[in-house]
């Protein structure tokens, strides 16, 4: 009798997660699902911004050098790059 209810024992299913566990990897799965809906909507609404093409572009000032207009370009580029910075830090 006591071999069966050893054998018994042994054949038992490992125990299941609990509940509570399984719902906190759902909520973290759950939130990781939404933030990738975020960025997605985002990127999409960025590439649907029209762009200026170039024929309709300003043309550069006449007295500007190239050096200038050069120097300008960088400046705008930084701008831009360190308002990005400022966005990925604001995540």
């Amino acid at each position: 009798m006591s071999r069966l209810a050893f054998w018994r024992r042994g054949r038992r299913s490992p125990e299941t997660p609990t509940p509570a566990a399984e719902d906190a990897r759902a909520e973290e799965l759950r939130r990781k699902l939404e933030e990738s809906r975020t960025v997605a909507e985002e990127q999409h609404e960025q590439e649907a911004e029209p762009e200026t093409p170039v024929d309709e572009a300003p043309d550069p000032p006449a007295d500007a050098s190239v050096d200038d207009r050069r120097a300008a370009v960088h400046e705008r580029a930084r701008a831009a790059a360190d308002e990005m910075q400022r966005e990925q830090e604001g995540r």
